[in-house]
């Protein structure tokens, strides 16, 4: 008799920082030629140690509007604009304003506690592990597995899932 196969795949919230570099150099190339912000001083800062995106300019309409074609970018590269989490809103010199954003690139504790019991009520044949900062999900039959993403894409959660590992 053939023992039937373990399937698996794992729930992860990592965040290609190639594509949010790029992300950011073509919001910085677009808003360079856009009239609207012509002779305003405006700037992304990146810091990829601390996790951190800086967006400073001159009002909250131009901070509003350099986040808009940030977010588009980033969408087009297929980043979730769920990455960014607005952590601070502060006026700097000059009257400028700056605002800061964490990246979001990791399940927190309480969200991974969320998914697992929600993956628990579905009360299919699958297990759920929180593994640091990812879950693996385990089962015999890929269809229960393929229902249970579709149930925690439906959560409304703060980290921007990816499914991957699918085996």
């Amino acid at each position: 008799m053939a023992k039937s196969k373990e399937h698996y795949f794992d729930i992860s919230a990592k965040l290609d920082m190639m594509e949010m570099k790029n992300a950011i150099e073509q919001a910085k190339k677009e808003v360079a030629t856009r009239f609207d912000f012509k002779g305003v001083q405006t700037e992304i800062a990146f810091n990829e140690k601390a996790k951190t995106l800086a967006l400073s300019s001159s009002s909250d309409s131009k901070i509003d509007a350099l986040k808009d074609i940030l977010l588009s970018k980033m969408i087009k590269r297929g980043l979730s604009p769920k990455s960014l989490e607005e952590v601070k809103r502060e006026g700097i010199s000059g009257g400028n304003v700056k605002v800061v954003y964490r990246i979001v690139d990791a399940i927190d504790r309480d969200e991974a506690k969320r998914i697992v019991k929600t993956i628990k009520d579905l009360k299919l044949k699958v297990t759920p592990a929180i593994q640091g900062d990812e879950i693996r999900v385990s089962g015999k039959k890929i269809d229960e597995l393929q229902r249970v993403i579709v149930a925690v894409k439906e959560l409304d959660l703060k980290a921007p899932l990816v499914f991957g590992n699918f085996q």
